[in-house]
């Protein structure tokens, strides 16, 4: 059995390689079609244009849904682990909605271009990254003209400062997403169940329904 098949370790996997590929794959479609200049853009820029903007909010809004799904088995892994502790409870469901929130942050962002709503995609990043690194690296002068704001020339005034911002931004996201890695090894040893429970046969039944409740993984090693 390969390792990413041991309980579901496949989510947090998935999760970082989903999308660091959603990265690279609209930052060489920008390239490619010379919309961005190669040298360390913002995120954001390689995805502010059609196509790449297509396929940068398609699978970024798919990462969300998997991270969302791993935050939960995080959930649910230390509400096993502490099924007395108030606090630790408290903690943990604070931890879940604020990283639901941070979810619907990382669709925002992939959905509403910097170009077109700033304040949403700004509120978004701040929503994913919860702290304002990424509002604080996106606030420079963009200036007015779309070509202007995705392509930097090193005699512009405030190159150097450009570059080491759009370098803390792209560290910081793999940062940020890396860290769900540290979850693989705890992720093999847990699986989910979900379980159906028939109330009736029909929607317009009200007697005991005879069917056992069905129960079975909610996520397996076998897919």
């Amino acid at each position: 059995m390969w390792w990413f098949q041991q309980g579901l370790s496949f989510l947090p996997s998935a999760l970082v390689i989903w999308t660091s590929a959603a990265f690279i794959f609209s930052y060489i479609t920008a390239v490619t079609l010379h919309h961005i200049d190669p040298a360390l853009p913002y995120i954001s820029d390689t995805g502010t244009v059609a196509p790449e903007k297509c396929l940068f909010g398609a699978m970024l809004n798919i990462a969300a849904v998997l991270c969302i799904a791993t935050i939960y088995v995080r959930y649910k892994q230390v509400h096993a682990l502490s099924p007395e502790e108030n606090v630790i409870i408290k903690l943990n469901k604070a931890g879940l909605v604020l990283g639901i929130l941070s979810c619907l942050g990382l669709s925002i962002v992939a959905n509403f271009q910097k170009t077109t709503l700033f304040a949403a995609h700004v509120s978004g990043a701040v929503l994913t990254f919860v702290l304002t690194c990424s509002s604080v690296l996106h606030s420079g002068n963009f200036g007015t003209d779309l070509e202007q704001k995705l392509h930097w020339n090193p005699e512009d005034k405030g190159y150097v400062l450009h570059m080491i911002t759009t370098a803390a931004e792209w560290s910081m996201s793999f940062s940020f997403f890396g860290f769900f890695l540290t979850y693989i090894r705890d992720f093999q040893k847990i699986s989910l169940r979900v379980e159906a429970n028939l109330h009736g046969l029909t929607l317009y039944d009200t007697a005991p329904c005879p069917i056992n409740n069905e129960r079975t993984r909610l996520l397996s090693r076998d897919i």
